[in-house]
């Protein structure tokens, strides 16, 4: 951040760095963008509870629904592990990583001043937590909840909208940071 400052000999504007009276400015904005990261995780929670209900009423006794053809398709399965049920043994394990994971993204999210970096942020954020709520409140227990996956891609993977709206989220900070755009706003100094 620059102020721009002028003398009373009528000098032209020089440019100083931002001193400390200025972070308020900043980080009220941040703190702004914040509730819009718990906004859209929480959109995103709901939206996926919802879409874990409707495969769950619709799809529990086997049913398949091709949405087109067999690329994409609609088939309810409980997955234990991870991303193509990785570590069906380690269910815990990943009950805990979706915790920190939505306690970093939180710590991360308090400082964030681009509007970018807080949509990407609340999607990440919302798809974490509803796999936590999975981890934690799916049978069969606490903490070895099943994921509901519903949406299959081919033969590749069956996912959800959590693991959409992750993948989004990630997508969409590799694009931010190439493209140069800081976390708080503005863009990130060249190293040159």
């Amino acid at each position: 951040m620059v102020r721009v400052s002028s003398d009373t000999t009528g000098a032209e504007d020089a440019q100083t760095p931002a001193g400390p009276d200025d972070a308020p400015a900043r980080g009220a904005s941040g703190h702004r963008l914040f509730w819009w990261v718990l906004g859209i995780a929480a959109f995103i929670v709901l939206i996926d509870q919802a879409s874990k209900w409707w495969a769950e009423a619709e799809l529990s006794d086997g049913t398949t629904i091709p949405v087109i053809g067999d690329l994409i398709r609609f088939v309810l399965v409980y997955n234990p592990g991870a991303a193509f049920s990785i570590g069906t043994e380690y269910t815990w394990i990943f009950a805990i990583l979706a915790a920190a994971g939505a306690i970093a993204v939180v710590w991360f999210a308090w400082r964030v001043g681009s509007v970018g970096w807080t949509i990407a942020l609340g999607l990440i954020l919302g798809g974490a937590i509803t796999h936590l709520g999975d981890r934690l409140f799916r049978e069969p227990g606490f903490g070895r909840g099943h994921v509901v996956d519903f949406i299959g891609y081919g033969n590749w993977f069956i996912g959800n909208v959590a693991d959409i709206a992750i993948f989004a989220g990630a997508v969409m900070i590799l694009v931010l940071t190439f493209m140069g755009i800081a976390p708080k706003g503005g863009r990130l100094r060249d190293e040159d």
